[in-house]
């Protein structure tokens, strides 16, 4: 993230906001600029893509659906507009301490002990490390002591649209958001790497939300895409990952989705346009 400071800083901060005496490093001013850069950053993130997806991949013969809230679109908005500031709040404790030098991020190729193989190798960990941490954070989340609490929210959008993607409890967004920061203070990782993964998880995140059932047939037991996570919004117990089925497979809660069998939301809309 300091990247992302220092690129505000230089172009907008330190010319036209702060006052000439406020040193670029000072404690206080970097967390003040990563509050506002993260909020601004999850918000573009959010509204560009999720509108981009909400007007040309998402199929809005879904809103028929008779699990389709009245004005959902507009609640799911509003929803994850409140939530995200909070979310935000301890996930720029850890974009400060990132900042200040306590990660392993690095700025330059040649300082990865594997060059550039280890920089594709990082991307691979990366998706499988959070992959595993979702996934068991997410299913932690259902146990019903935190479920009515924190995660119900999210499962309110039973026929789900892009913009449910964000749209979660303050603790619930934070919770699974974790293992994507953690992840640079325990493993190495470009720091450029490390941004366009952190574009890719919200796009992803959008995307299992856009009701887009398609997967390549060999890829459809691997890859945790839309049609597996909307039967999770569906029956609750089952496909708890986020990008792959693995560890779904693992835990015993993999559930082949209903959209590949002929019994999904199309086919319900299908069934009631045949009666």
């Amino acid at each position: 993230m300091d990247l992302v400071l220092d690129a505000a800083d230089r172009h907008v901060l330190t010319p036209y906001v702060y006052p000439a005496g406020w040193p670029e490093g000072e404690p206080c001013r970097q967390l003040l600029s990563l509050f506002v850069i993260t909020n601004l950053g999850a918000l573009t993130l959010y509204l560009l893509f999720g509108t981009l997806s909400y007007y040309f991949i998402f199929d809005h013969e879904l809103k028929k659906h008779p699990q389709f809230l009245e004005n959902q679109v507009r609640r799911e908005i509003a929803y994850a507009l409140r939530s995200l500031p909070w979310i935000s709040v301890p996930t720029v404790a850890l974009f400060f301490a990132e900042v200040r030098g306590y990660s392993k991020l690095y700025d330059n190729i040649e300082d990865s002990p594997y060059g550039w193989s280890g920089v594709f190798l990082s991307m691979l960990s990366f998706l499988f490390f959070t992959d595993m941490g979702i996934y068991w954070i997410h299913r932690g989340l259902h146990h019903k002591l935190l479920y009515k609490r924190f995660h119900k929210p999210h499962h309110l959008w039973k026929i789900a649209t892009p913009f449910a993607s964000h749209a979660f409890h303050p603790v619930d967004g934070f919770m699974q958001s974790l293992p994507y920061h953690i992840y640079p203070f325990l493993f190495p990782l470009h720091k450029v790497t490390y941004l366009g993964l952190y574009i890719f998880v919200n796009v992803w995140t959008i995307s299992i939300h856009d009701g887009d059932y398609r997967v390549p047939r060999l890829l459809r037991h691997v890859i945790n895409g839309s049609a597996h996570h909307t039967d999770h919004h569906l029956y609750f117990d089952y496909n708890y990952g986020q990008y792959f089925t693995l560890w779904d497979k693992i835990g015993g809660s993999y559930k082949s989705p209903t959209a590949f069998e002929g019994k999904g939301p199309h086919d319900y809309l299908r069934k009631l346009r045949e009666k």
